[in-house]
């Protein structure tokens, strides 16, 4: 609760939380907001420009484009957060095992998280995909694949450091379950820390279905999604440069959101840490001004 007292007076994050909401109520709604239907050809109409039935023109097939733009919310940001879910939730209960047990159940999963990180993210992605073949749903399982053994590594250096706590000491002393100590003290503790890296990596996951769909590995068509709407549209970026302003600006303008939600949310969980980065900042602005007593 006090956290989101503190983020409520931040306006960057208010502002980011409004962008976002109103992109996935965007996505829920586009059968109501959409005025055609994403995959309604209409090649009498190619290249169409802006007007009252078609808001943001129609692409080389006549599709109008934003209504694509709208649906391209479900796959696009709605497949990024079920896969951002999915891969913290293994991260987080992997992460809080290892953590919490040590020995020989920590130097098992960690060995396995070794593997995994041995290789660059982007690469395994990449080679998953070619084994899997393109769709939406093998982006989904190579990032997931990709992205767990991260998070259960960062998420078991915040449980290491909860361990050591006097209340969760008193509470394995008191006869307290496993299971309690991890629901009631553990998972509480690092929730906040898990949001902020949900928050964070959410953009990353929409960049890497985005890039897929660009190379034609990821959603296919004629599926809207935004990072095929690119793909679509650089065949026209000379004729027809402005196609790609949709689509390119919307993801921009998602990931950037969750970027300063997640910086915005850090703060507020660790408003010591903000405050020393503030003062350190004061500091060095006074002795540049020469007026340090």
């Amino acid at each position: 609760m006090h956290v989101w007292n503190r983020l409520k007076t931040d306006k960057m994050a208010m502002f980011c939380l409004t962008i976002i909401l109103f992109f996935i109520t965007a996505g829920i709604c586009a059968p109501i907001l959409a005025p055609h239907n994403p995959l309604e050809m209409n090649v009498l109409q190619k290249y169409a420009g802006i007007s009252q039935t078609h808001p943001l023109g129609t692409d080389q097939l006549g599709r109008c484009i934003l209504s694509r733009l709208l649906y391209g919310i479900r796959t696009t940001i709605f497949y990024a957060l079920v896969t951002t879910v999915i891969t913290i939730t293994i991260g987080t209960i992997l992460g809080i095992m290892a953590g919490f047990f040590r020995g020989k159940v920590d130097e098992f999963i960690m060995r396995i998280c070794d593997i995994m990180l041995s290789f660059p993210a982007e690469v395994m992605i990449l080679a998953i995909v070619g084994v899997l073949g393109p769709g939406l749903l093998n982006v989904v399982i190579a990032n997931i694949i990709a992205k767990w053994a991260w998070y259960t590594r960062m998420i078991r250096s915040v449980v290491i450091q909860y361990t050591d706590k006097n209340y969760i000491r008193f509470a394995k002393v008191s006869g307290c379950s496993t299971g309690h100590i991890m629901k009631k003290h553990l998972f509480p503790g690092v929730s906040g820390e898990v949001s902020v890296f949900a928050t964070l990596d959410t953009g990353w996951v929409i960049l890497n279905i985005s890039a897929l769909s660009f190379l034609g590995l990821g959603v296919q068509a004629p599926t809207p999604e935004w990072g095929m709407m690119l793909n679509e549209a650089k065949n026209v970026m000379i004729t027809h440069p402005t196609h790609m302003l949709a689509p390119g600006f919307a993801i921009l303008i998602i990931v950037a959101a969750f970027n300063f939600l997640g910086d915005s949310l850090h703060s507020a969980i660790n408003p010591k840490i903000s405050k020393k980065r503030k003062g350190g900042q004061v500091n060095v602005f006074i002795r540049n001004k020469k007026v340090v007593s």
